[in-house]
């Protein structure tokens, strides 16, 4: 066992401690992966389109932007399967360093590849190869962040403790969209040149940061203690964890669309919301900021949203953050469209906030629904699955809706409607997983 894990402290106050440094540790690595996969949607809104995408008309350069954007989230459940097995034969720990690395230089190569100008066509390819790889690790990044959260933690305290995690997104889109919205301050001309490649150069300093606070965690004891179960059974031999997902499908399904909503939602506000905003007339730069802002308050509420789910239940948080955001469309658009910064920035609070109703409790409620030995798979695929549905096209479908119809909101708003009721019908059928017990090998 001791090529698998370094087992918390025995004692009550020393777990407590070790949980708060794993509670941090993947509140800071998801915030530095998203910081990178996120900030792919705002350049992809603000500069690819005329860098990769020239001599197009500029909706059909953002629709083109955002088919790159895709690859992302279509790689996604590769690296779910990939870092999934991994991390439940070897442990969590050292997935999580590998796919942090691998995210950071896939980054910072973004920020040098060359423009249509210089080398055609080949700057979009280069562009989407990396974006795959982004993909791939971010795939392995949450299910390994999650699990260490939610396997350290107290039992009571999972919703809360596994919503860090994901309060890592709005914050790597604070930091994104902020240096991203300071460099889009500089004459366009000098933004398109270069200024839009610093922020992803930046990735590389990050990662040497995510690196020194990851490698001091340790693994988690959940897993160490699944594992040597496991192998004390004599002629016992270690199951291959995705085919043990994949004989209970329905609970990848479930899952799938249960969360495909909130992730559609959540990537619209930095892609099309933020081009939409920009063509009704309010600055770009404003804009930016605008997002940065609301993104920056919303994260308290990802956290609440996850501290409600344990007191009332995954299910009855989630219903109700969707519910109201359907509520919500028309009003946020009609701010969106109105070329006040002020308003826009109130439509991106009010939104953000509704959506952390659902975001926050999604970490737990995904992956809760899986026994120990393969939670890694079944948490990664089916979150990422979900993502790849819910996300992963979802930019390009309403930008197309959108010009397709002479630019028009309603078919966007239907789309995202229709989106959510989904979603809800799912969330209603899966069962409640807040009291699971965690420890059962299934």
């Amino acid at each position: 066992m001791s090529g698998h894990t370094t087992l918390a402290p025995a004692g009550t106050a020393a777990k407590r401690k070790e949980a708060r440094t794993v509670i941090l540790s993947s509140y800071l690595g998801s915030t530095i992966e998203f910081y990178d996969f996120l900030l792919y949607a705002t350049a992809a809104a603000v500069a690819f389109p005329k860098v990769f995408f020239t001599g197009m008309d500029d909706w059909v350069g953002v629709v083109a932007a955002y088919a790159t954007f895709a690859a992302g989230y279509v790689a996604r459940p590769l690296g779910g399967v990939i870092f999934g097995h991994f991390g439940d034969k070897v442990g969590r720990k050292g997935m999580l360093i590998i796919s942090m690395a691998m995210m950071g230089i896939a980054s910072t190569l973004i920020g040098l590849i060359p423009g249509a100008g210089v080398i055609g066509p080949w700057g979009a390819v280069i562009l989407v190869l990396l974006r795959v790889c982004q993909g791939i690790a971010v795939g392995g990044e949450w299910g390994g962040a999650a699990l260490m959260a939610l396997e350290h933690a107290d039992p009571k305290r999972r919703g809360f403790a596994a919503s860090f995690v994901n309060a890592g997104a709005p914050t790597g889109a604070v930091l994104g969209t902020l240096v991203m919205g300071a460099f889009s301050a500089l004459p366009q001309d000098a933004f398109l040149a270069w200024g839009w490649r610093v922020p992803f150069l930046l990735s590389f300093v990050l990662l040497i940061v995510g690196m020194f606070v990851r490698l001091r965690v340790s693994e988690s004891p959940i897993f160490a203690e699944a594992v040597a179960k496991e192998e004390a059974q004599a002629g016992t031999k270690r199951k291959i964890p995705l085919l043990e997902v994949l004989r209970r499908p329905k609970a990848l399904i479930m899952i799938m669309f249960a969360g495909a909503a909130g992730f559609g939602l959540q990537v619209v506000l930095p892609t099309f919301s933020v081009t939409y905003a920009v063509s009704k007339g309010a600055p770009q730069q404003g804009v930016l900021y605008a997002f940065a802002g609301a993104s920056a308050i919303s994260i308290i509420f990802v956290l609440l949203g996850g501290r409600l789910s344990d007191r009332f239940g995954r299910r009855p948080v989630m219903i109700a953050g969707l519910a109201l955001f359907i509520a919500y469309l028309f009003p946020m658009f009609g701010m969106l469209g109105s070329g006040n910064v002020g308003l826009v920035f109130v439509a991106f609070t009010v939104a953000l906030i509704l959506h952390s109703s659902l975001y926050g409790p999604l970490a737990a409620f995904v992956s809760e629904q899986f026994g120990t030995t393969s939670r890694y798979t079944g948490a990664a695929v089916g979150y990422q699955l979900a993502t790849l549905i819910g996300a992963g096209f979802t930019p390009g479908i309403i930008a197309g809706l959108y010009k397709d119809s002479g630019q028009s909101i309603l078919p966007v708003v239907v789309f995202l409607s229709v989106m959510a009721l989904v979603s809800i019908v799912f969330i209603a059928l899966t069962r409640e997983s807040k009291n699971n017990d965690l420890t059962t090998v299934r």
